[in-house]
């Protein structure tokens, strides 16, 4: 008899967009990450250029936190004002 294939069910996943300047990204991040039950960070610049995709399911592991912050404070220098689409669980 072949065995049969479980199948995972994948919760539905919801998107909300945060507006913020520059100097304001890092802390919204770490806000956002703490808040936990997101999937995915992604910030886009002005022109709603992708600028960045965090896999936040990673960064919850401690180790993995500090470089992905060190990258999204060196993005903030670069931008003036930007976009954070949080992908998260209903």
């Amino acid at each position: 008899m072949p065995a049969k294939k479980q199948t995972k069910k994948e919760e539905p996943l919801t998107s909300e967009q945060f507006k913020v300047y520059g100097h304001e990204l890092l802390q919204k991040i770490k806000e956002l990450i703490k808040k936990g039950n997101i999937q995915r960070i992604i910030i886009k610049n002005e022109k709603g250029k992708v600028m960045m995709e965090i896999p936040v399911t990673f960064a919850a592991v401690g180790v993995l936190v500090a470089p992905i912050l060190a990258a999204v404070g060196a993005l903030a220098a670069l931008v003036n004002k930007c976009t954070i689409e949080v992908i998260k669980k209903k």
